[in-house]
């Protein structure tokens, strides 16, 4: 699925991953009550970036199931896991964990810190391995072995 637009009668084509990315960031782009993530020095982002924030005392108990940890930042209450961008593509993270859109966390007097750098110049934990290992740790079942019903 595409739409047109364009200027000047030189139509452009925009996918739907195109819309789909422009409406997030104009729902991300408040009112500044929201900070950016920012990737270290040295790092690089080709995939975008996104986040997945759980109460802090989650963080220590999901370190050890993952078999890589990217990024991760902390402040008292949370920690903060930088995942490639669509990340929340059908996958329902379980509560009480919270999708961040362009890693943009709430306002708060200071950025959390980063706690966590991996080896290698890409800042991601894999999603896969972090959505079921949160699974584990809050005894959810991951959505797609829920049963369905008709």
């Amino acid at each position: 699925m595409a739409v047109r637009a364009g200027s000047a009668g030189t139509p452009r084509v925009l996918s739907l991953d195109t819309l789909v990315r422009i409406g997030r960031g104009r729902t991300a782009s408040g009112p500044g009550a929201s900070r950016r993530l920012t990737v270290p020095e040295g790092m690089r982002a080709p995939l975008g970036c996104d986040a997945v924030a759980m109460p802090a005392r989650l963080g220590p108990l999901l370190m050890p199931r993952l078999p890589r940890v990217g990024c991760v930042y902390a402040d008292s209450t949370h920690w903060w896991w930088l995942v490639p961008s669509d990340s929340d593509v059908a996958l329902e993270w379980p509560a009480p964990a919270h999708y961040a859109t362009g890693a943009l966390v709430p306002a708060t007097p200071s950025l959390p810190d980063l706690i966590h750098t991996p080896d290698g110049t890409l800042p991601y934990t894999p999603p896969i391995p972090l959505y079921l290992a949160l699974c584990r740790v809050t005894g959810t079942q991951p959505a797609w072995s829920r049963p369905v019903s008709a």
